[in-house]
């Protein structure tokens, strides 16, 4: 088995993982095609006369412009309730304080005191409701689909016609000031703009008061037709602080007073809009389905009157889209082509006469026509350009607005039946709109079956293709041809036959029932979306359930018990391979232990959206949040101290193990670069808690060492990650004295060895070489070749340089995530030391001998084949569900919402211009920190001889890559855990003389991770067993994932719940896979490393 074979049969692997997953989603998360055709004063959107009789005539288009000017203030994030006064308690009832209730008191003096010439509205939004997305709909007056909120950082300009180009086409000067998103949609549509970086969440003030310093100057200046201003305070106080922060009261007070400096500076042709883009939830997030996501507030006013009669008691529910095609009409404009949104008619009807009813209602009807027929001529110019809309609901629209129209023709040459006609032409003329845009919504939310069906297949198939292969793999003289260059159904069809015709298909499903039936509990819960919203709960329980299983089955098995002491025959019949490690009272405080800390990881969680009653962890939210400066001092404290406890840790531990003494580049920077890299973080959170309450004088200076702490933290890690590359075998080696000596190690060679045969030959001797120098036992006897070196704790050198690179990789992902995950990053490492010593506790590591190579001569296909160098199915379960554990406790969520921006301005608090990809790289780093640090990169094997036996010893890997980090001390720890036990020589067959001159039991040293060494010829085979029951694993997990979107695809939560977390499912399994493959390739550096130290150590011996 070839080093290139292993990376690529895994990457062939992970290929057919992403073509059904593209598959799949190609049929799953549709986008609709975006015409590019455009409205024009000049071309009226359908047949018969045009009110008024104009047609492209100045200043009337399609309708008479009823305003020369328009001032539109969006305010990012304003949720509906933020622009309701605060009521006045039911009698009986206890007060309620609401920090953002009734702080917009000019918007309820002014319905009072005016109300014929305002509005308040509650704006129903279609999601995703991120911002993107929101303008989208708010120019365009169309419906962005699902899929559309993957750009959301990425903006590009919009093609499809929008009320921005429609100014510009009609000569209006359009001035903009606020939030950059406009300047990638709208590039160069604006006679003026001011843009602000949008993306620092953290930031409440610099957009807000860069628009004030220029807003009522602009406005006073008079030289605009259209002036938008676009707020992102409110929007960053929620993501900061959540909407019942003190801030936000701040905040809505703020725009409180710019909505009565505005009002004030009106004139009777200039309308005032002041619109939300969307909700917030009550964490302050967005970007989900929520109703207080997709509640905004909408408020309309201007000096002259604008509706025939007042407001109602409770506000009316509006589409957000129905303020496009008001907008274009009101300003004399041609409503934009692909507009699916319903005019607001009331508006029409405050220029008319209130003496006569007749004229009112037939503007409004007239407003309504002509918004029929552009959403008539956009439907049979989309539905011939795709085929897309159902054909019997568009002809039935179709009809009902021939009818309407006729109707509405006839009444305006025949006047004298219009009072009685009208009413019922309205309502005719809206259910045709609003079922227009009934169709398109669900007919853009069709699924294409055949790709979904085509992908979930494929996906199945790739699952299967691991399990048969982790199993075959292990065969002798396993072919890669057939299951790498063929299609893999015929791939999977060798893969039967051959398993059909050497051996019993049983054996190839080796899955322990147990394991078996946990795992299909976990995917069976993806179907339900109580339970994938519950699984930051379920999954503590399924860890806990696991622990206790892998403690019973030791116990069962008698793994943790005194073995029975056997006859040992004198011929050499081999003993039992594999004495109890621990006892059972040392497993079960393990288990308890793990338990312990799986319960105390559980108490950092965030509540989803879909239980109101639970209340999410205070411990999530940021130092900077907090109001009580005490209770921050010691919460900072607890951070620091957690962070301190990991630095201690890990040096005691490399201490304990010897690997502190070396002189290499890496064991230095543990020494120093490590506490530099603690104390940095550590500075850094002190300033990030206390940056607002700096003085003035010092804020500059904090603001500028806010960006430079985390940088050097992050390059301090990257500096040490290259040193470890560089030099990834961190032993103290020592020259010793001439004077005595050993017996002299055999070689079959002359000279250095020039093979990989002839390394592993003589690398075992030359280990027990060295140990028994170093304990002195070389003084009772006499040699024929010098002393040469000795070397400390090399059975350890594999684990300490995983560990390092852990650690390495810890404190940037800690600086993404707020101080107090820095208490679930110790917890996570507890667990995961509890588990491996757990795991160790039952894999009996034995010498190989004649035992071993007895059951290997009687081969059969058996997890057990490769001994204790084969990760058994428990710890990898283990290990997933330790890390689906980790990505709640840092307080994530399956959802949009609740990914953490703010992670993208660690060390860049001014933004980062205009590339997406620096950010996205935070944000996904910070989201995926447990895929990251638990992704399974296995260890790359010294040498690629063929034959049965155990495997060299797992190397590092991906040391440069924080994808490929954990996993491989599953293969490490149980030797790293070996004891030093007292081992009577046995005898070798016909040697019986030799043993009754030498009786006497010796203490012979560990030999812990060098044991791997003694037959390196299977580890390739383990190296790829492991790998592929990893993705086995997580491929089963999206399969489930997949199954449950498509079953459930017209379920009332499939955009809540099934499919974010599909996708989120899917980019974890994207992030593991690439790691895995990614370090395999870094990996076979470190193993040249290894080599040529080896090669030096026998050109020693032999001088």
């Amino acid at each position: 088995m070839q080093k290139v074979s292993v990376l690529l049969f895994l990457a062939w692997v992970c290929f057919l993982f992403y073509a059904g997953i593209a598959l799949f989603t190609s049929g799953f998360l549709l986008t609709r095609l975006e015409l590019t055709n455009q409205s024009s004063c000049q071309e009226p959107p359908g047949p018969g006369s045009l009110p008024w009789g104009s047609r492209g005539e100045p200043g009337a288009c399609w309708m008479p412009s009823r305003f020369s000017r328009v001032v539109l203030v969006l305010i990012d994030a304003l949720r509906f309730d933020f622009a309701q006064p605060q009521r006045s308690p039911a009698p009986g009832e206890p007060p309620v304080s609401v920090p953002f209730l009734g702080k917009l008191g000019s918007l309820q003096r002014i319905l009072e005191s005016q109300p014929h010439h305002a509005r308040l509205y509650r704006s129903q939004v279609d999601p995703p409701t991120t911002t993107m997305q929101r303008l989208k709909a708010l120019t365009t007056g169309s419906l962005p689909t699902f899929i559309d909120a993957g750009s959301n950082f990425a903006s590009h300009a919009i093609a499809e016609d929008n009320l921005i180009q429609q100014l510009n086409s009609a000569g209006r000067r359009i001035v903009f000031m606020g939030d950059d998103t406009w300047k990638d949609l709208f590039p160069g549509a604006f006679s003026q703009a001011f843009f602000f970086s949008s993306f620092n969440v953290r930031d409440l003030h610099t957009v807000d008061n860069g628009i004030l310093e220029r807003l009522y100057p602009t406005m006073d200046s008079r030289a605009w037709d259209v002036l938008i201003a676009h707020f992102l305070g409110v929007d960053h106080c929620g993501h900061k602080h959540g909407p019942h922060h003190p801030e936000m009261a701040k905040k809505l007070s703020q725009m409180d007073q710019v909505i009565q400096g505005l009002i004030e500076r009106l004139e009777n042709d200039t309308l005032l809009v002041v619109a939300g883009d969307h909700g917030m939830t009550m964490n302050g997030d967005h970007g989900g389905d929520s109703e207080p996501e997709v509640s905004a507030a909408l408020f309309l006013y201007s000096p002259t009157a604008l509706f025939p009669s007042v407001p109602p008691e409770e506000p009316e529910v509006i589409p957000q889209v129905s303020l496009v095609p008001t907008l274009a009409l009101l300003l004399g404009l041609p409503i934009p082509f692909g507009n699916t949104g319903e005019v607001m008619a009331e508006l029409f009807s405050g220029g008319s006469d209130p003496s006569s009813p007749y004229s009112s209602a037939l503007a409004q009807v007239s407003a309504l026509h002509i918004n029929a027929q552009q959403v008539s001529r956009f439907l049979q110019t989309y539905s011939a350009a795709t085929q897309d809309l159902q054909v019997k609901e568009l002809r039935r629209l179709q009809k009902l607005f021939s009818a309407a129209s006729a109707r509405y023709q006839h009444l305006l040459r025949d006047p004298r039946e219009a009072e009685a006609a009208l009413g019922a032409l309205t309502a005719e003329f809206q259910r045709f709109l609003r079922g227009a845009r009934a169709l398109c919504i669900e007919s853009w939310a069709r699924f294409s079956l055949v790709r979904m069906a085509g992908g979930a297949a494929l996906l199945a198939a790739a699952c299967l293709l691991c399990l048969l292969a982790a199993q075959l793999a292990v065969a002798p003289g396993f072919l890669f041809r057939p299951l790498l260059l063929m299609p893999v159904a015929w791939g999977l069809t060798w893969g039967t036959l051959y398993a059909g015709v050497s051996r019993p298909l049983a054996p190839l499903l080796p899955v322990p029932r147990p394991v078996l039936i946990l795992l299909l509990i976990r995917l069976a819960t993806f179907f339900s979306d109580s339970f994938v919203v519950a699984e930051a709960r379920a999954t503590p329980f399924l860890l806990g359930s696991l622990t206790l299983f892998l403690v019973a089955q030791l116990q069962w098995e008698g793994q943790l018990l005194p073995p029975k002491l056997l006859t040992i025959s004198r011929l050499g019949s081999s003993a039992p391979s594999a004495p109890p490690r621990h006892s059972s009272t040392h497993a079960l405080w393990l288990g308890i232990g793990l338990l312990l800390f799986t319960r105390l990881a559980g108490l950092f969680h965030r509540c989803p959206e879909e239980t109101p009653a639970c209340r999410s962890s205070p411990w999530l939210s940021p130092l900077a949040s907090m109001v009580g400066g005490r209770a921050k001092n010691l919460w900072y404290g607890a951070c620091v101290g957690a962070l301190v406890a990991l630095l201690v840790g890990v040096r005691l531990w490399l201490r304990r193990y010897g690997n502190l003494k070396s002189p290499e580049p890496p064991v230095l920077f543990v020494r120093w670069g490590l506490p530099l890299m603690a104390l940095g973080t550590a500075a850094y959170w002190a300033l990030a808690s206390g940056a607002e309450e700096a003085p003035p004088r010092l804020r500059a200076l904090v603001a500028g060492a806010s960006a430079v702490l985390p940088r050097a933290v992050m390059g301090l890690a990257a500096s040490g990650l290259v040193l470890l590359i560089w030099r990834p075998v961190t032993v103290l080696v020592k020259a010793g004295a001439a004077t005595s000596r050993t017996r002299t190690i055999l070689t079959p060679f002359s000279g250095p060895p020039t093979s990989q045969a002839d390394l592993d030959y003589v690398v075992p001797q030359i280990y027990r070489r060295m140990q028994e120098e170093f304990q002195g036992r070389l003084e009772r006897t006499k040699t024929q070749a010098p002393i040469t070196v000795a070397a400390y704790q090399l059975g350890s050198v594999y684990s300490a340089a995983m560990v390092t690179a852990l650690v390495l990789l810890a404190f940037p992902l800690l600086l993404l995530h707020v101080e107090r995950v820095s208490l679930a990053f110790l917890l996570l490492f507890l667990q995961s030391f509890l588990l491996l010593h757990l795991l160790a506790a039952g894999t009996p590591v034995a010498t190989p001998g004649t035992h071993f190579l007895e059951k290997c001569s009687r081969y059969t296909v058996n997890v057990l084949s490769l001994g204790p160098f084969t990760v058994l199915w428990q710890a990898v379960s283990a290990w997933i569900l330790l890390a689906t554990q980790t990505f709640y406790s840092t307080g994530h969520q399956p959802v949009f919402s609740a990914i953490h921006w703010h992670a993208a301005f660690v060390g860049f608090p001014d933004g980062h211009g205009s590339s997406p990809w620096l950010p996205a790289l935070l944000v996904g780093a910070n989201t995926f920190a447990s895929h990251l640090l638990f992704a399974p990169t296995p260890p790359r094997v010294v040498g690629d001889q063929g034959g049965l036996g155990p495997q060299d010893p797992p190397l590092m890997s991906a040391l440069s890559s924080p994808e490929a980090v954990g996993c491989p001390l599953l293969l490490l720890w149980p030797f790293l855990c070996e004891r030093q036990e007292p081992k009577k020589r046995q005898p070798l067959p016909g040697s019986e003389s030799e043993a009754r001159v030498r009786p006497e039991e010796e203490q012979e040293g560990p030999l812990m991770e060098m044991r791997l060494r003694d037959a390196p010829h299977h580890f390739n085979a383990a190296l790829l067993q492991l790998g592929l029951k990893y993705l086995f694993i997580l491929g089963a997990q999206i399969l489930a994932c997949a199954l449950a979107a498509a079953l459930l695809r017209r379920h009332l939560m499939v955009w809540k719940v099934f499919a974010p977390k599909f996708i989120f499912e899917t980019v974890g399994f994207v992030v593991s896979s690439v790691g895995l493959l990614l370090g395999i390739a870094l990996v076979m550096r470190v193993d040249g490393a290894v080599s040529s130290w080896f090669k030096k150590l026998v050109l020693a011996q032999q001088r």
